[in-house]
């Protein structure tokens, strides 16, 4: 993994001290927040904004979201203690780095290739070799490396497919945007033994998740 010069990690380093001031983060997650150098993810054209807690477009309409909700997202997740993390929709990738500081595999997937692509090539220009990623349907899951200790999904959804469940190891934890009639909220599912323990946390907004491979 490439270390940031000193100028991008006074940057990265502010970015996760802001995102820690709007939402209580652990050192872990905040760590992991100030080693990923966000330039790399953003369109070259929005790289001046790549510090703000904004949402940015990253074409075939989808979006890199704000710097604020990824740190959520991953403080939601209780990395610690856990080894393997499933993402549902890569991206641009940005999810998917900081997650690599923090879980010993990564396993992203990504249903519009030529999105898959670009993220694959900045995880190798930026050394970090912890990521594996695949183009599918990510409603299907990877059963190849299941279980998984953790899964997020980074696309919102009307309820969780049976199959994801199923790959989560038992005592783990699943966070999804859920659609909910006009509002979407971020929820955390448990799964203890064959029950799932289902807590709500707070409204977001994020891009549907989509059937199928988008070549």
């Amino acid at each position: 993994m490439l270390v940031l010069d000193r100028i991008t990690a006074s940057k990265t380093q502010r970015l996760a001290d802001e995102c820690h001031q709007n939402f209580s983060l652990s050192n872990e997650v905040k760590n992991a927040i100030a080693k990923t150098n966000r330039e790399e993810f953003v369109p070259a054209g929005f790289k001046h904004n790549a510090y703000k807690l904004d949402a940015l477009p990253i074409g075939a309409a989808q979006y890199i979201s704000s710097p604020l909700t990824v740190a959520k997202m991953t403080q939601y997740l209780e990395p610690k203690g856990a080894d393997r993390v499933l993402e549902i929709g890569c991206g641009s990738g940005y999810q998917a780095a900081v997650l690599s500081h923090l879980f010993r595999g990564v396993f992203s997937i990504e249903r519009i290739e030529s999105l898959m692509l670009e993220a694959k090539k900045r995880f190798r220009d930026l050394n970090i070799n912890n990521i594996h990623t695949r183009t599918d349907d990510g409603q299907n899951g990877w059963i190849q490396y299941a279980p998984y200790d953790r899964i997020l999904l980074s696309a919102s959804t009307k309820e969780i497919p049976q199959k994801l469940f199923e790959q989560l190891s038992d005592g783990g934890i699943l966070i999804a945007p859920i659609q909910q009639a006009n509002k979407q909220v971020i929820t955390s599912f448990k799964k203890i033994g064959s029950s799932i323990q289902v807590s709500e946390l707070e409204s977001c907004l994020f891009v549907p998740i989509l059937d199928g491979i988008q070549k």
